[in-house]
């Protein structure tokens, strides 16, 4: 059980290799979403890195009835084929219900367990069972040893292909705070962990009918968090993040991604002692 973890094609060690979760939190068109996976494909190859590319074809959790939520499952899973067919990245999205699973299957290499979800017993084992990766999200609201039996329910159904991800736990109304000890906590259970860096400085419902975000820490944490042992970095990023339809406060523009994640690879080469 544990490591090694397979990811579609990529194999993750106890000493890496560092990866990335990355993209547009969800599909605004299906331009800007191949516009992303090109630019991460060609990072990808610039610094020998591997990317998981991540969107979401519909954002169910959403502050307001009015938020933009996505194309839904059908379209956004085309566009998803797209980027994994013509790019070659394995990609990722988030479901929210049991009835999505099947579905998404068929195209998705990982299935996200959305944070707030991620306690949802069936919802976990539909994931499982369908044989693809799973990536749990540690809610705002649980400790990250509870994240143990959410782990736990997937290796119940004999799936081993398993990532948990730190994102911050509520502090107060409005805000997040990361305890850093979380990293270490979730990787005792045996299974890499994934910090992402652009939901932790999410200020949720901070700005009335929508979140607000303080990406100007996003590097600072990412860096503490790979130093804590992270073995990857999930991270939101848009052409133009001020004027994305969900989590422009708190996503990166395109022109910092590259010089944060080569620092990082840095980082977590000194950690695992491989340079």
């Amino acid at each position: 059980m544990g490591y090694p973890v397979q990811l579609g094609d990529l194999t993750v060690n106890k000493n890496g290799p560092f990866f990335i979760i990355a993209g547009p939190c969800v599909i605004e068109s299906e331009a800007i979403t191949l516009r992303v996976a090109e630019f991460l494909k060609e990072t990808s190859e610039a610094l020998d890195i591997p990317v998981i590319f991540k969107t979401s074809y519909d954002k169910a959790n959403r502050t307001s009835i009015e938020s933009f939520r996505g194309p839904g499952i059908e379209s956004g899973l085309k566009t998803i084929r797209r980027v994994k067919e013509e790019y070659g990245l394995t990609v990722l999205s988030d479901v929210h219900s049991v009835e999505d699973v099947r579905r998404a299957s068929e195209i998705l290499d990982i299935i996200q367990i959305p944070a707030f979800l991620c306690r949802q017993t069936d919802l976990l084992l539909a994931a499982a069972k369908t044989g693809r990766a799973v990536n749990i999200k540690k809610g705002q609201f649980i400790s990250p040893g509870e994240m143990e039996q959410a782990a736990h329910k997937v290796t119940s159904a004999g799936n081993n292909n398993l990532i948990l991800t730190e994102r911050g736990s509520f502090f107060g109304y409005n805000n997040l705070v990361v305890d850093f000890r979380s990293i270490p906590i979730m990787k005792g259970f045996g299974f890499p962990v994934v910090f992402d860096a652009t939901h932790s400085v999410q200020l949720p419902g901070g700005s009335g009918t929508c979140s607000g975000g303080q990406r100007e820490f996003v590097e600072n944490l990412a860096r503490a968090a790979v130093a804590a042992g992270a073995d990857g970095i999930f991270m939101e990023v848009h052409p133009d993040p001020d004027s994305a339809l969900c989590d422009g406060p708190n996503s990166l523009p395109l022109a910092q991604v590259r010089a944060i994640v080569g620092l990082l690879k840095e980082i977590h080469a000194l950690v695992t002692q491989r340079i």
